[in-house]
């Protein structure tokens, strides 16, 4: 549950998923699996980063059973994330648009201050 006390704003929504920025505590938050994580801005990245090093075609080509999973437990989170594939797809779905978006954001923004600039 995202604090009710927290600015927050979209960032990016699917179906499984869905990222919101909170400018008063500088945090993004991660609705899924039914629940809500707080991540500060360089962690979210990282973990990201994590999901995506995540070896997919490993997974599908070890007949292991513990193969058929993936754990991942974030920095400075109590949420501990155990993944099947099929949710692996789903999280770097909605972290890689949530990634566009922000990117976006700050490109549009330095564009805009450009702008100020040189109209000044």
């Amino acid at each position: 549950m995202i604090c009710p006390l927290a600015n927050v704003e979209e960032v990016f929504i699917t179906d499984d998923a869905a990222v919101y920025q909170c400018s008063r505590q500088n945090c993004y938050w991660l609705e899924f699996q039914g629940t809500t994580t707080s991540f500060n801005v360089r962690d979210f990245f990282n973990f990201k980063k994590k999901v995506d090093n995540i070896d997919i075609e490993k997974m599908l080509n070890d007949s292991a059973r513990n193969c058929d999973f993936e754990i991942i437990m974030p920095f400075r989170t109590e949420r501990c994330f155990i993944l099947s594939i099929e949710e692996i797809l789903q999280l770097r779905d909605v972290l890689a648009g949530a990634k566009f978006m922000i990117e976006l954001n700050g490109v549009i923004h330095s564009c805009l201050r450009s702008r100020t600039l040189l109209a000044i």
